[in-house]
C-alpha cells in the first residue's frame, strides 16, 4: 500500500453535514481492522448486489481522498491493502484520471477527469451538492453516504431543543446570569402527552421518534419511501399528507434530506397550518424552510417558537432577525458534532472502504434520483 500526501499536516476542516472535529484522536485510538458490526449497529442493510458484480468494477488500485481526511490516512490505508491513497490536492492529472474511487470528493473537475471512477463515498448524510453534479448522472458511479451514523446524536439534540423550548430554559438561564429569582415566569409545559410530527422518517427521524416515544409523546411522521414504520410511530403518511398532519402536532421536526421535493416545503402555507402554540424544529436542511415565512410566523406569534440547527443561508448574516427573536434557539449546524457520531462515521467510512476493495455489498447506498 502507499499514501501520497501533501508535505505538511493539516488541521481538520469543519464542513456542514458531517462535523469531524476530533477525528484524528479517534482514528489513532480505533482499530484499523474490519468492522463487521457496523451494519448492525447503525441499522443499515447491505446492498443486495456485491459491488464486484457491478458493471465496470475492478480491484481498485488508486483512490482519491479529500484533504479533510489527512489524519485518517494510515487507518484508511490499513483497511485497503494494496491500494494507493492519494490526497486530492497533490494528485497529478494522470492519477486523477486513473482513480477507481474517491473519499469525500465529488467535484465536477474530478468527475470529468476520472474516467474509471466507480465509487464515491460522501462524508455526510446530505448529498445534495453531489447529486446535482451533471457528470454524476453521466458516469453513474456508486454513491454512498453517512446515513444513520449521526442519527442518535442528532436526535438527542432535537430532544434537548424540545426541553429548552417547552421548559423555557433559555429564559431561566438569562435570569440566572442576572442573579434574578424569576417570578411570574412563562408557563412550563410537559412533553408527555404532546404530539410530534417528524418530517422524514429515515435514519435520523427514526432515532427522534424512538426518544420522543420514550418521553410519552405521540409520534406521527411522513416519509417518501412508504407508509411503514416502527411500532412506536402511530401513523406514517406520505409527503403529500404534510399539511393534513401538521395541525395535529405540538412539535414539528424536519429530518428530511434536501431534494427538489423538500426545498421550501416549510412555507407560509405550512406555518399557517400549524397548531397555535406549536414549535418548529429543523435539523435537516435550512433550505427546506422559507426563511422569510419562518420569521413572519415567529414574529406574529403564529407559532410559539423554533429550534434551529440549520438555517438558510449558512452562516446566518448578522442582520437576520432570527438572531434577535426571543422565541428562537439556534445552534450553528452542530447537532452531529459529538464523539459518538464521529466514531460511527469513522467506522462506516472504513467498513465501506474495506467492502469496496473486497468487492462485497456496500452500505448506505444513495439513489441519485431520490437524492438520499
Amino acid at each position: 500500500m502507499s499514501i501520497r500526501t501533501a508535505p505538511a499536516a493539516r488541521p481538520i476542516v469543519f464542513f456542514s453535514a458531517a462535523v469531524w472535529l476530533g477525528l484524528a484522536a479517534h482514528a489513532a485510538e480505533a482499530p484499523v481492522s474490519a468492522a463487521p458490526g457496523v451494519a448492525e449497529s447503525l441499522g443499515l442493510r447491505p446492498a443486495a448486489q456485491p459491488i464486484r458484480d457491478r458493471a465496470g468494477w475492478r480491484t481498485p488500485h488508486l483512490i482519491l481522498v479529500t484533504p479533510r481526511l489527512h489524519a485518517q490516512l494510515p487507518a484508511l490505508a490499513a483497511a485497503a491493502p494494496g491500494v494507493t491513497l492519494v490526497e486530492l490536492d497533490v494528485a497529478t492529472p494522470k492519477q486523477i484520471a486513473a482513480a477507481d474511487a474517491t473519499l469525500g470528493v465529488c467535484s465536477a473537475e474530478v468527475l470529468t477527469q476520472a474516467t474509471h471512477l466507480q465509487w464515491i463515498q460522501w462524508l455526510g448524510a446530505g448529498v445534495e451538492s453531489c447529486v446535482q453534479e451533471p457528470k454524476l448522472r453521466e458516469r453513474h458511479p456508486l454513491l454512498t453516504n453517512m446515513q444513520s451514523a449521526a442519527g442518535p446524536s442528532m436526535a438527542e439534540h432535537v430532544m434537548g431543543m424540545m426541553l429548552v423550548l417547552s421548559r423555557h430554559l433559555d429564559y431561566y438561564l438569562k435570569q440566572q446570569q442576572e442573579a434574578h429569582w424569576a417570578v411570574g415566569a412563562p408557563a412550563l409545559a410537559d412533553l408527555s402527552g404532546k404530539t410530534v410530527l417528524i418530517v422524514g422518517l429515515g435514519g435520523i427521524g427514526t432515532e427522534v421518534a424512538k426518544r420522543a416515544h420514550a418521553f410519552g409523546m405521540k409520534v406521527i411522521a411522513t416519509r417518501a419511501s412508504g407508509k411503514s414504520g416502527p411500532d412506536y410511530v402511530s401513523y406514517v403518511g406520505l409527503p403529500d399528507e404534510l399539511l393534513k398532519l401538521t395541525p395535529q402536532a405540538d412539535f414539528v421536526v424536519n429530518c428530511a434530506p434536501l431534494t427538489p421535493q423538500t426545498t421550501g416545503i416549510f412555507d407560509a402555507a405550512f406555518f399557517t397550518a400549524m397548531k397555535p402554540g406549536a414549535f418548529f424544529l429543523n435539523v435537516g436542511r435550512g433550505r427546506s424552510a422559507v426563511t422569510a415565512d419562518l420569521i413572519a410566523a415567529l414574529s406574529s406569534g403564529k407559532i410559539a417558537g423554533a429550534g434551529l440547527d440549520v438555517v438558510d443561508p449558512e452562516p446566518l448574516p448578522a442582520t437576520s432577525p432570527l438572531w434577535h427573536l426571543p422565541n428562537v434557539i439556534m445552534t450553528p449546524h452542530v447537532s452531529a458534532a459529538t464523539p459518538m457520531a464521529e466514531t460511527q462515521r469513522t467506522a462506516l467510512l472504513r467498513e465501506n472502504l474495506r467492502r469496496y476493495v473486497a468487492g462485497e455489498p456496500m452500505l448506505a447506498v444513495v439513489d441519485p434520483d431520490r437524492g438520499y
